[in-house]
């Protein structure tokens, strides 16, 4: 089952590595421990978690260094500081550049909620080569993700089951099945993390931190946050504004949106990436495999889904690719023009029988590799998600709201309805209806906004400037395609970020790149 919240950012080094492929307890009892006493310790970094998604230790940088990772020990409760305590793991890389010219850490978070910093840092390392000339780069896990204290949820069969299953209910029965399968991964992230779970709000990783700042030996947090990472800058900045340093936000999620409204604004950011994607597929000079015109393209992947709810078709062996799973895969594609290839392929394969590639854009979104073991992006995901975010929806409010999203999106917009159940029955209350991000005092935070964002729709770095405060948020307009902005090349968006971040240059606000 998908939900709106893990679609607002998708880890894409997964669907990468996939796509190349194929074509601890909780803290020890520490009583009076003053965690700003402590040292890190840096040594080698050991290969990723199965939590943090598998794979090989990181590789060395191109100019030979060495990736470094050490644990950061943190107060399980920030309300006591001196209790027990939770383990964050971090990875770093030192500056490239003369020591004379290092200007401190750059804090990296890419999102989720629930990717594991450690595991994406040192797989995009290389696209912010130019940063690391002035920074070490660092990256953490945040509490609940990878290596630190991970939620944990369903078995990887368990998941396996539980992603093939029907999200968007036509009938009263299929609508009871939901709720259950719903009420079922929650209790078992309750049976199996209950001690973690009160203490993953985004206001606990906001003074991890903090935390972190201090310990790695800086005076300001400077800090690149990426989708969800957006949101937990802005509520650092919130927190502490007076230690703000530079600081750039990039995909922006809206911080004035509840769950329903961000999931609304979703399936109009899906819909216009999919409208997006046909205009391009059929304007090209060589034919268009996946559709004639663009409404051709979208009627055509519409009755794909509906043929797939009613039987499904070969995927990976043994699983089948079903609608949800389908749904899922086209979502995960549209994150980024430089898989709508992978798109096309994948939709030509399906019209002929064959669910292969667009099941591995599924499994990229749910954390799955091709070992068949899962991550912990989707556990953690929600567990953040709701202690962060006070509604919770029943089964006859989202009914009632199904017009208003299949307006928005007749593609994704029942899709992205239904996932506001993820929080029913969940074990800990909901912090707040949307974050608090004001932050003045703050120094200025660059604010870049994608005018074709699908999973943080452009208008939310607009709102986030806003709620900043006067004199806080610096806004940048990058009008392009799919999920952020530094991460597409443009040399205009980077050359404004970059400036900013190495010599301090703060660009005009209202700046647009193109």
């Amino acid at each position: 089952m998908a939900n709106p919240s893990r679609l607002r950012a998708a880890a894409l080094t997964t669907t990468t590595v996939l796509l190349t492929a194929l074509l601890a307890g909780c803290g020890q009892s520490a009583e009076h421990v003053d965690v700003t006493a402590q040292k890190l310790e840096w040594s080698d970094c050991p290969a990723p978690s199965e939590a943090e998604g598998g794979g090989s230790a990181p590789s060395p940088l191109p100019n030979g260094a060495k990736w470094s990772c050490a644990t950061m020990k943190a107060p399980l409760d920030w309300a006591r500081p001196k209790g027990d305590t939770i383990d964050i793991a971090l990875i770093r890389a030192r500056a490239s550049g003369p020591a004379s010219e290092r200007i401190g850490s750059l804090v990296f978070n890419f999102g989720g909620p629930g990717g594991s910093g450690v595991s994406t840092l040192p797989a995009f390392a290389g696209d912010y080569a130019a940063l690391r000339t002035r920074y070490d780069l660092v990256s953490f896990d945040p509490r609940g993700v990878g290596r630190s204290e991970p939620v944990k949820c369903l078995s990887d069969s368990q998941l396996d089951a539980f992603f093939q299953q029907d999200a968007t209910p036509d009938d009263g029965a299929e609508r009871t099945d939901l709720l259950k399968r719903t009420k079922g991964f929650n209790a078992a992230c309750e049976k199996n993390s209950e001690q973690v779970l009160p203490h993953v709000r985004t206001t606990d990783a906001a003074r991890d931190m903090d935390l972190m700042r201090r310990l790695l030996g800086d005076d300001k947090l400077h800090y690149f946050g990426i989708s969800y990472g957006t949101e937990l800058g802005g509520v650092y900045a919130h927190l502490f504004p007076d230690r703000v340093g530079r600081a750039v936000l990039d995909g922006v999620v809206d911080p004035t949106q509840n769950p329903e409204q961000s999931a609304l604004g979703q399936a109009r950011g899906f819909q216009l990436a999919l409208d997006n994607f046909a205009e391009d597929c059929t304007s090209k000079t060589t034919e268009c495999p996946v559709g004639d015109t663009p409404q051709d393209v979208k009627n055509r992947i519409a009755k794909l889904l509906g043929d797939l709810e009613r039987k499904p078709i070969p995927g990976i062996v043994p699983r089948q690719l079903t609608q949800t799973a389908a749904t899922n895969g086209i979502a995960q594609a549209l994150y980024s023009k430089d898989f709508w290839e992978y798109l096309t392929e994948g939709l030509e394969q399906a019209y002929d029988g064959d669910g292969k590639i667009l099941m591995l854009l599924s499994d990229s979104m749910n954390g799955r590799g091709e070992n068949g073991e899962y991550s912990n992006i989707a556990a953690a995901n929600i567990a953040i998600n709701c202690a962060d975010e006070k509604p919770r929806y029943t089964a006859d409010q989202v009914e009632r709201k199904l017009p208003e999203f299949r307006a928005a999106s007749p593609l994704f917009g029942d899709y992205l309805a239904w996932g506001m159940l993820s929080c029913t029955d969940w074990a800990v209350p909901g912090a707040a209806d949307h974050p608090d991000v004001s932050a003045p005092g703050s120094a200025p935070i660059l604010v870049v906004g994608n005018t074709g964002d699908p999973a943080t729709p452009y208008e939310g770095a607009r709102k986030m400037v806003e709620a900043l405060g006067e004199g806080v948020g610096v806004q940048l307009t990058y009008q392009g395609q799919g999920h952020g902005a530094y991460d597409s090349k443009n040399k205009c968006v980077q050359s404004a970020v970059n400036g900013y971040l190495l010599d301090g240059k703060v660009p005009k606000p209202g700046m647009v790149c193109s």
